[in-house]
């Protein structure tokens, strides 16, 4: 039998079995006598046609029939009459509290009428040793109302209701499958081909997505392979629905990254299964995602953005040497005196703010803050990411600092001492990470913050050639300093032009 004619034959089922199973699963609890029974009757009818349909197959090749369509059990006809007759007869019985039940009822009898157009188009006698449907009917009737009974207590849903996009060129499957899953509380959106599905997924974020294969316009498997190419939503969660049995299509689709296949009709208590466990592997990767993601905000916090970076990306970070960064001190002049009798409380606030506004200041002049030991800041210029002139960069960034400090608070007198040089620098630590500079340069740096008087920014001499042409500035003679000798510093009063690519006109 031609695959179409089958699928064909399964849409007006799907749509006699799913309404059927709707009207059962809404009166469950109240059970209203004739009105039940009549829709598991429908139930019953319906599901002996699907297993017929499954077991059709051509005519014995080589007899005087062979090239003719399937031959179908003599019954059906009377079954599909059965159908349509009971779909009317209930109508009148429908009960108050379901206003939708006449309008199902008349989607089940339509079905019944196509699915008989259907088959009277074939026009074929059955041939003998056709299975009976009437065999096994009032059988069926009996094994579908145990098997319902026995699942309608089973919770197999044990994730939080999703956001749902239905792609199916039918609309009675799509009303039929969105009333479903709005019942479970699924958020559902609906799509008549591939090219509306992927028109709405781009403007509607949705974490599921329930897809039939045979589509005009764009089928199911096109529409899957341009799903695993768009970087936005190749990772989307799809499951393939589908009333055609062509086994190679359904390959293709799972080869495509479907998540899983139910045939139609499908079992309402298994696709339910389907879509929690979809759902609920989605909220793990949500969730592993999230985690990622506060990881790598926790290292842009301990370690520069760069440097942390390479250690995801390596599990290590290189050491490097830099012939040309300027390092910067800070100090709060008279800070640890003023601890003395103020509550941690106090002392924390007042350090976090200070700390805080280093931190943004620095980062607009383009300085990587290294690290903070007590109410000692220490900043790098040029290190990470180049600068034409870091020394001039540093000192702006520090005349800032200055300012920041004598405005916050208690109204502070920072010392700021800037020195240029090589530096190395790398990952110290394997517990808790610190990045760290190390070298003469960052001990003569150190000097010259120890040395600059409260509320100014002191370099050394051959800091200040760097950056004379844009500084006001006044030598402060020769001073020693500890472990470095006798060293020329010189006080930066103020800004004298603007430095090429390093500091700001608020320098």
């Amino acid at each position: 039998m031609k695959p179409k004619l089958k699928h064909e034959l399964r849409t007006p089922l799907n749509h006699i079995l799913g309404y059927a199973e709707m009207l059962l699963e809404e009166t469950r609890a109240t059970e209203v006598g004739e009105w039940h029974r009549g829709l598991e009757r429908v139930h019953a009818l319906g599901q002996t046609l699907q297993r017929g349909v499954d077991e059709l197959a051509p005519p014995p090749t080589g007899g005087p029939d062979s090239s003719g369509p399937p031959r179908t059990p003599p019954e059906w006809p009377g079954l599909v009459g059965e159908i349509r007759g009971v779909a009317e007869q209930l109508a009148a019985l429908a009960p108050p509290d379901l206003p939708d039940a006449p309008a199902d009822l008349t989607r089940i009898r339509d079905a019944a009428e196509n699915f008989g157009r259907l088959i009277a188009a074939l026009a074929v006698p059955a041939a003998s040793g056709v299975p009976s449907a009437a065999g096994r009917l009032e059988l069926e009737t009996e094994e579908i109302a145990a098997e319902e009974e026995s699942v309608s207590g089973t919770d197999v849903s044990n994730t939080e209701p999703g956001r749902l996009l239905v792609v199916d060129d039918d609309e009675g499957n799509r009303r039929m499958l969105e009333r479903r899953l709005r019942r479970l509380g699924h958020d559902v959106l609906c799509a008549a081909d591939g090219r509306e599905a992927l028109a709405l997924l781009h403007r509607t974020p949705r974490d599921l997505v329930l897809l039939d294969i045979q589509m005009p316009v764009l089928d199911g498997e096109e529409t899957l392979r341009i799903l695993r190419a768009d970087p936005e939503l190749q990772r989307l969660s799809v499951i393939v629905l589908s009333a055609s049995r062509d086994l190679s299509r359904v390959v293709r689709c799972i080869g495509l990254g479907a998540e899983d296949y139910l045939p139609k009709p499908f079992n309402p208590v298994l696709l339910r299964a389907r879509i929690d466990a979809c759902l609920g592997k989605k909220r793990l990767q949500d969730r592993e995602a999230e985690h990622r993601r506060r990881i790598e905000e926790l290292l842009h916090v301990i370690l520069p953005r760069e440097v942390a970076r390479e250690l995801q990306a390596t599990r290590q970070v290189q050491p490097r040497a830099v012939a040309e960064v300027a390092v910067l001190f800070t100090d709060l002049a008279g800070f640890t005196s003023w601890c003395s009798g103020k509550s941690a409380i106090a002392v924390h606030r007042e350090l976090q703010g200070l700390v805080e506004a280093f931190e943004e200041i620095s980062a607009r002049h383009g300085l990587e803050k290294i690290k903070t030991i007590g109410d000692s800041f220490m900043a790098v210029a040029g290190l990470l990411s180049p600068l034409p002139n870091p020394a001039a960069a540093a000192v702006a960034c520090g005349l800032e600092l200055a300012r920041a400090a004598a405005t916050h608070g208690e109204g502070w007198r920072l010392r700021v001492g800037v020195h240029a040089g090589p530096v190395s620098a790398g990952v110290i630590g394997r517990q808790k990470y610190q990045y760290d500079v190390w070298g003469d340069t960052v001990n003569t740096a150190s000097r010259m913050e120890q040395a600059a008087p409260p509320g100014s920014v002191c370099v050394e001499a051959s800091t200040w050639a760097q950056i004379a042409a844009h500084y006001e500035g006044e030598s402060r003679g020769v001073v020693s300093l500890k472990g470095k000798g006798e060293r020329e510093i010189y006080r930066v009063t103020g800004l004298r032009n603007a430095p090429p690519g390093g500091g700001t006109a608020n320098g």
